[in-house]
Formats: C-alpha cells, sequence, structure tokens
C-alpha cells in the first residue's frame, strides 16, 4: 500500500491474500464474511465495517494472523558530499545504502540534497509528513550555510529579498534570507526548493558556490553529534516542533 494513500479494507484484504496465494482468490463478498465473523481486526478492534479507510500504519489481523503491522520511521540524516539523494543509483552510493535499519526499503527522503551538498536531511515512511515538509505552499524554511568563490557584498542582500528572476521556469524565487559571515560565507534561508536554487541564485552574480551545507530545517537543527553519513531517529520532541509548523506525524503505540 502507499505510504501516503488510504485504502479499503476489503481491497486490503483481497489483494494481500491474493498476492500471498494467487491460485485462490478472496472476493469483496467473501471478505464480508470474513469480517462479520470478526475474523478481521484493525487495530486491535473487529473490523466495523469492509468499507472501512485504512492506510500504511494501520494494524491489520485475520485469524490472528498480522497482514500489515508497519511502524512510523522519522530519521535525521548527516548527509555527505559525493552521496546521491536517491533509494538506488548505478554509480554512487545512496542515502538509502547508509541507513543500517530493518526497514530502509520502506523509507524515501523529505527533501533533496543534490550530490554535492551536505547537511540535514530528513527519511521517513509517512508519505503525508513529508509532503507536509517539502509542499512550496507549506513555507517550511530551510537554512543553507554557503562558501563561495568571490567575495559576497550587500548587494546580494537585496536581491535575495526581492527574489531573482530564473529564466528557465519563468519565475521569480520567493523573497529570502541572506546573512554576510564573512567576504566568501554566507547563510541563507528559504522557503522554495528549486533545482539548484541556492546556487543559481548566486549564479545570479556569476559567482560559484565552492561548498553548500543545510544546517537546519523548520525548528529542526543538524545535530552536532552526527558525523558525515551518520543517521538517528528524531524525538518526540523534534516532531511535536515540526508539527507545530504544520507537519503532524504518526505517533507509535504499543502493538
Amino acid at each position: 500500500m502507499s505510504q501516503s494513500k488510504k485504502n479499503r479494507l476489503d481491497r486490503f484484504i483481497s489483494q494481500t491474500l491474493f498476492e500471498r496465494d494467487p491460485s485462490r482468490p478472496v472476493s469483496k463478498k467473501q471478505v464480508r464474511l470474513l469480517a462479520a465473523q470478526n475474523r478481521i481486526f484493525v487495530d486491535g478492534e473487529p473490523a466495523k465495517s469492509t468499507g472501512q479507510p485504512i492506510d500504511f500504519f494501520s494494524r491489520i489481523e485475520l485469524d490472528g494472523e498480522l497482514l500489515q503491522n508497519n511502524w512510523p520511521l522519522y530519521l535525521m540524516l548527516h548527509k555527505p558530499v559525493g552521496v546521491v539523494t536517491a533509494a538506488t543509483h548505478e554509480e554512487h552510493k545512496t542515502v538509502i545504502d547508509l541507513i543500517d535499519h530493518p526497514h530502509k526499503d520502506q523509507l524515501h527522503y523529505a527533501g533533496r540534497l543534490d550530490l554535492n551538498t551536505s547537511g540535514l536531511l530528513l527519511l521517513t515512511n509517512d508519505g503525508d509528513w513529508s509532503t507536509a515538509l517539502t509542499l512550496p505552499d507549506k513555507s517550511v524554511e530551510k537554512c543553507y550555510e554557503v562558501e563561495l568563490a568571490r567575495p559576497v557584498t550587500e548587494e546580494y542582500v537585496q536581491a535575495f529579498e526581492q527574489g531573482i528572476w530564473f529564466d528557465y521556469e519563468g519565475v521569480t524565487t520567493r523573497p529570502a534570507r541572506l546573512e554576510i559571515l564573512d567576504d566568501h560565507h554566507a547563510r541563507v534561508w528559504l522557503t522554495e526548493g528549486r533545482y539548484h536554487q541556492v546556487k543559481r541564485m548566486f549564479g545570479h552574480f556569476r559567482n560559484e558556490v565552492v561548498k553548500l551545507h543545510r544546517s537546519s530545517l523548520g525548528s529542526l537543527k543538524l545535530d552536532p553529534v552526527l558525523q558525515p553519513g551518520q543517521w538517528r531517529e528524531l524525538t518526540l520532541e523534534e516532531l511535536l516542533a515540526l508539527k507545530e509548523e504544520g507537519a503532524p506525524f504518526q505517533r507509535q503505540t504499543s502493538r
């Protein structure tokens, strides 16, 4: 089942049993009979209706056998340079390759970092949560530390605040905040995630980005204890803070 979509209980039961034994298909009528006999349980309770909605995190049992029991996963990774944000890749190690977790095959990333960008990357199996964090209209702010080839001036600050025209898309970027740290280093806050956006915004001034590192996303900061390539699960406090910023999460329950 898709991690972000709802499903009907009868459809899920039929599909799951067919996948297990294609020679013995189970009709929706048969599923209704199973439910009427109290042989199907959803989240520990007898099924109310075979048409009731379920999702990726619903616990489904049939005759005491678990058909689905997925736990929500929310991970923070310190992505190194040279690792691609993808599930698989022919040439490069991927962010999924860095995760040592029995259910890492369920994970997807919430916001991409390109090959040569390091820093905070979130991975999850909760599609609704990742969507809430990455949709442009959610305006979750991302912070990047930037090293530049040429000196950065106050002219950049005003241009970032006004937005910069991207000819390829035919759009002007949303206002962004720029803090100059020294001649060759700056900090940028964005609420968008356009293709190579930070590099292209500095490219407007023909100033090459030498290093790019994402240090935070919303209220969540990259854990300074994590070395490049290391990861950990988000804490409840971190998830609650992101919930306040529009990213509700699935609570883990005793199963």
